[in-house]
C-alpha cells in the first residue's frame, strides 16, 4: 500500500457542510469514503479521526450497531498502532464511552471512561478544559449507575476547572442543569426542589450573561430551553427559544 497523508482539515470542512444541511446520508458516504482512503495510504491519524466522526454520526442517528462497531474498531486500532496511551487516544476513549452510554451500556461506558481519565489525568495540566469535558460526560454515566456522590464530585471538578480557566459560561450552565437532573434522580423532585431551583436559576443567569450570541449560543439556548420548562421555569424556556429563533433567522 502507498503511504501518504489525508487532509483532515478538508475532510472535516466538507463534513461540516453536509451536517450544516442536515444531509446525514451524504455525511455518512463522505466519511466512509475517506476512511477507505486513509487506510489505503496508511494515514493512521486520519483513520482514527474519521472513526471518531463515524461513531459520533451513528450515535446521533441512533444507529446502535454501527455506532458500537466503529467505537470498538477505533479502540482496537489504538492498540494495534501502539498509541493507546497518548492524549489523543484519551479523546477517542471518551468518545467511545459516550457511545456506550448512549445505547444503555452504562457499565461498559464507565470502564472506558476510566481509561480516558487515567490518560488525561496523567498527561494534562489539572486546569486543562479537556478534563472538564471528560468529567462532565463521565458524571452522566455515573448518574445512570446510581453513583450520585461520585457524579457530583466530577461535576464540581468540571465547574472548578471551567471557572478557574475562564471557560465557557455556557458549559458551566449546562453542568448546573445536569446537576439539577442528578439531584432529582437521587432525592426525588419534591425533596430536591430547593436545590434544583438554585441550580436552574444559576444556569439561566450564566446563559443570560453571555454577550457573544452566535450559532453556538443559539444551539445551547435551544438545547436547554426544554429543561427550564420541565422544572416549571416557563418564562426562561420561552425566552431562550425566542433567542435561538432570532439568531437562526438572522434577526
Amino acid at each position: 500500500m502507498a503511504s501518504g497523508r489525508i487532509s483532515s482539515e478538508r475532510v472535516l470542512a466538507r463534513l461540516d457542510e453536509h451536517l450544516g444541511r442536515n444531509d446525514y446520508e451524504s455525511a455518512r458516504k463522505h466519511l466512509l469514503y475517506w476512511l477507505d482512503e486513509a487506510r489505503s495510504v496508511e494515514d493512521f491519524k486520519a483513520e482514527i479521526l474519521i472513526l471518531n466522526e463515524l461513531m459520533g454520526l451513528f450515535r446521533k442517528l441512533g444507529e446502535r450497531d454501527l455506532a458500537l462497531e466503529h467505537a470498538s474498531l477505533a479502540m482496537q486500532r489504538l492498540t494495534e498502532l501502539g498509541i493507546e496511551n497518548q492524549v489523543g487516544a484519551g479523546t477517542t476513549y471518551l468518545n467511545c464511552a459516550t457511545v456506550f452510554k448512549a445505547f444503555g451500556m452504562a457499565q461498559r461506558s464507565i470502564e472506558v471512561f476510566e481509561i480516558a481519565r487515567a490518560i488525561y489525568e496523567g498527561s494534562l495540566d489539572e486546569s486543562d478544559t479537556r478534563l472538564a469535558g471528560l468529567y462532565n460526560n463521565m458524571a452522566l454515566t455515573l448518574v445512570d449507575l446510581g453513583r450520585f456522590v461520585d457524579a457530583m464530585e466530577l461535576y464540581d471538578r468540571a465547574i472548578s476547572i471551567l471557572s478557574e480557566s475562564g471557560g465557557s459560561a455556557l458549559e458551566i450552565a449546562i453542568t448546573n442543569l445536569n446537576i439539577a437532573s442528578a439531584l432529582e434522580l437521587e432525592l426525588g423532585l419534591e425533596e430536591a426542589e430547593a436545590k434544583i431551583k438554585e441550580r436552574v436559576e444559576l444556569a439561566f443567569s450564566l446563559i443570560d450573561g453571555v454577550t457573544e450570541r452566535n450559532g453556538y449560543y443559539a444551539f445551547v439556548c435551544e438545547k436547554c430551553a426544554p429543561v427550564f420548562g420541565y422544572y416549571g421555569f416557563f418564562m426562561y424556556e420561552n425566552d431562550l427559544k425566542e433567542r435561538a429563533r432570532k439568531i437562526y433567522e438572522g434577526a
